[in-house]
């Protein structure tokens, strides 16, 4: 679930794999295998994603299916 919930932001955000790789600090290719479950998403990647697009780490993680941050936490 979690790495159809981050093609599914990054396509809702019309961004492409290259855009979200070059935030990320990453290559197209290692972005690509996050999405599709190639490769182990780390912590801090998961929280940049989370971060960019404005939901919370257990959104991207398919524990809640509520997408925005409640900002007063924070």
């Amino acid at each position: 679930m979690m790495y159809e919930r981050i093609r599914n932001l990054r396509e809702d955000n019309d961004l492409n794999q290259s855009q979200v790789a070059e935030m990320l600090h990453c290559s197209q290719r290692t972005y690509s295998y996050y999405e599709t479950g190639g490769h182990d998403i780390p912590t801090a990647v998961l929280i940049a994603l989370a971060d960019f697009y404005n939901v919370s780490t257990d959104y991207l993680l398919g524990r809640t299916n509520v997408k925005e941050v409640n900002s007063e936490s924070n």
